[in-house]
């Protein structure tokens, strides 16, 4: 049985030539047995026609905010509760734009803004306006509050041009909500551990040693694993990111060794531990009381003193049962660093970043990894958004 089978589904269709797509994944849908509701743009009509949609979804389309001839209201709220998942595909620049900045001027965008359950969006555009800041800027807000982006394809487009833009074929955003479906238990019940961000170690009451880190990595994978079914401590170093799934427990820490404490009090009860963040390596041995004065001093020499190491430590303490991931991110002998990681902090499973990987790394939205796993095994993935490579790990630690 499909995993869709059963699920209360939203359609969003805006007014762009992919909306003819739209309809295969309608079918696709009805097929796994799911029950959808199509909402469309007043401009998604002038592509496809709501006769042709209500027909395969034996459900009257939904357009605008009341029905003109009865006065029947539709309720963009009770959409919002109803259904278990939403997908707006196509998703043009315009109707992209107003999710990511509220402008709830159409149905489809207030529905949007009242669902309480997952997005999934996919953009369909011209390679041009795809390429274009303010949607790269719009399509990062709306993954930053939680929607997933199916990435669109590059290809031959409407204009004739061909690059980046074509929306996903109806039958890969179909496996993607199945694949959504299909894993959304396989961590119930399980307690999971995540760090995340960088860690400051302060010089003065102004000043630290940190990191570029951006947590964006660590907050993907909390989020994936609270979607899953599990309950999720997500400790964090200082970063501008927020949780919105309420599974996820948000623990913030500054330094390395608050970082220990927390991690010291969560993981004995955890089934999971992800140390995702890039915990400083050193601090200053003492922390001056008042910021140091450039002018009635001399250049100040501060003394270092090693961190602790918080995957070794948990290590130590980890019992039968328990599984440890860790993560390196290395600029040269990528492997074998990190199978000496995972050999010597006693980790179940190590994610390999390499900073020579563009698009890698520390403050990307975008990454690119490599699992080793203590059983000898490998797997390689390829540059991906974060969100998507976090259920790429996800997979592999329930794989072991």
């Amino acid at each position: 049985m499909s995993a869709l089978s059963g699920k209360h589904i939203i359609l969003g269709i805006c007014g762009g030539i992919a909306a003819y797509k739209s309809v295969t994944l309608l079918r696709l849908l009805i097929k796994a047995g799911a029950e959808v509701q199509v909402v469309m743009t007043p401009a998604g009509k002038e592509f496809i026609t709501p006769v042709t949609l209500s027909s395969l979804s034996q459900k009257p389309v939904v357009s605008e905010f009341f029905t003109a001839n009865t006065g029947e209201w539709h309720s963009h709220v009770d959409l919002g509760l109803w259904a278990d998942c939403m997908v707006i595909a196509p998703a043009t620049a315009s109707t992209i734009g107003k999710m990511a900045h509220g402008i709830a001027d159409n149905m489809l965008v207030t529905t949007y803004l009242s669902a309480k359950s997952q997005v999934f969006v996919a953009p369909a555009m011209d390679l041009d306006m795809m390429a274009h800041p303010s949607t790269t800027a719009n399509i990062n807000l709306l993954r930053s509050y939680g929607n997933i982006i199916i990435e669109p394809e590059s290809g031959e487009l409407a204009s004739g041009l061909v690059g980046k833009g074509r929306m996903e074929e109806p039958e890969k955003i179909a496996e993607t909500l199945e694949r959504y479906f299909s894993a959304t238990v396989d961590m119930k019940g399980k307690k999971v551990l995540v760090t995340a961000g960088p860690t400051h170690e302060k010089i003065d009451p102004v000043r630290f040693i940190g990191n570029y880190s951006s947590g964006k990595m660590g907050y993907a994978l909390a989020e994936e694993c609270a979607s899953r079914g599990a309950e999720v401590t997500l400790v964090s170093g200082p970063v501008s990111l927020s949780v919105h799934n309420p599974a996820v427990k948000l623990v913030r820490v500054e330094s390395a060794r608050e970082m220990l404490a927390a991690c010291e009090e969560a993981f004995p009860s955890s089934d999971v531990a992800v140390m995702c963040a890039a915990v400083a390596d050193y601090a200053p041995r003492t922390v001056a009381d008042h910021k140091i004065k450039r002018e009635h001093s001399d250049v100040p020499v501060i003394e270092l003193v090693k961190n602790p190491d918080i995957a070794a430590t948990l290590g130590k303490m980890k019992r039968s049962g328990q599984l440890l991931v860790g993560f390196a991110l290395e600029t040269d002998n990528e492997a074998d660093n990190a199978r000496e990681k995972l050999k010597r902090k006693n980790l179940d499973m190590i994610v390999l970043n390499s900073m020579r990987d563009k698009g890698a790394g520390f403050g990307t939205d975008t990454n690119k990894v490599t699992v080793f796993k203590a059983d000898g095994s490998r797997e390689e993935f390829g540059l991906k958004p974060k969100s998507e490579v976090a259920t790429d790990i996800v997979d592999a630690i329930m794989s072991i």
